[in-house]
């Protein structure tokens, strides 16, 4: 009994040690020696130990994180209605997270980083340059256009005359320019202008009695002849083709118009283009033709 008492009196004041104040201390406590524990052998005998083992009691919690502990609804709930009024000592648990935002302003944050159409622009992008022309009819069937543009310049590159198309070939002549055309003449040029040998007309496939009607009678295409440079050189489908360092610049050209547009045919498609590049919108089963 005698031991019992000195083991439990030990352990009462190992708890209490162990236990929190409210208000912690600025630095960390140093260690503190273990109280004195008997120890009993297999025999029953109570033995002392050699030495005392040192053991850090473990710190306290600080104020701060004590006060957002106690912190009462009711004070939350008064710092709400009155217009969340700063509270003295108040604890980061009592900050209230902010409400997600509308969508419209989402929509309106989103829309203006946008850069608007410029002046003179069509087809509601501000690269493309030109004017609305409206619907085209025309008497013969299959031919015309429900709401052609009159296309000047796509991304800074001059057209030599006003092109009538539809918006699905002026954006495709936009990508053209910007992925193909530019990249392809960046070292030669820069490239400022493109001639224009043919765009929206109102006949057959080559000019062919009785063939189906042609994709420039449908505002789908336009054929480009030459490629004119900032400092006046002049490549021209017909001759640069013919050249050893103008033919693989051409080529590269051709090649990448595959894609932006359905169709896209050359010198090396038949003896009616060996002048100029066609190219249109249409689209194949098989994917782009490209001659």
């Amino acid at each position: 009994m005698k031991y019992r008492g000195a083991y439990l009196l030990s352990l009462g004041l190992m708890m209490t040690a162990m236990t929190p104040s409210v208000a912690g201390p600025d630095q960390s406590l140093r260690p503190q020696e273990r109280p004195f524990v008997v120890r009993f052998t297999s025999g029953g005998s109570a033995q002392a130990p050699a030495t005392l083992a040192v053991r850090p009691i473990l710190r306290p919690g600080s104020q701060q994180a004590t006060r957002a502990t106690i912190v009462p609804v009711a004070v939350m709930a008064s710092a709400i209605s009155t217009d969340l009024e700063p509270l003295s000592g108040s604890s980061p648990a009592v900050s209230l997270r902010p409400d997600l935002r509308p969508e419209s302003v989402v929509q309106a944050g989103l829309f203006s980083r946008r850069k608007p159409p410029k002046k003179g622009s069509v087809c509601g992008d501000r690269y493309i340059r030109g004017e609305k022309v409206g619907a085209v009819s025309s008497s013969v069937r299959g031919c015309g256009i429900s709401d052609a543009v009159r296309v000047t310049e796509v991304s800074g590159v001059r057209l030599s005359q006003g092109a009538v198309m539809n918006c699905q070939t002026a954006q495709a002549l936009k990508d053209w320019v910007e992925k193909g055309v530019k990249p392809t003449f960046r070292r030669r040029g820069p490239i400022v202008e493109m001639r224009v040998a043919a765009h929206y007309v109102c006949r057959t496939r080559n000019h062919k009695a009785g063939a189906k009607i042609s994709e420039h009678g449908k505002g789908n295409a336009i054929d480009i002849s030459a490629f004119i440079m900032k400092d006046g050189e002049v490549i021209t489908v017909a001759e640069g083709w013919k050249g050893s360092s103008t033919r693989s610049l051409l080529q590269k050209a051709h090649s990448r118009a595959c894609g932006p547009f359905g169709t896209v045919l050359g010198p090396r498609a038949d003896r009616y283009h060996l002048d100029h590049f066609h190219l249109d919108t249409a689209r194949h089963r098989g994917g782009p033709y490209c001659r």
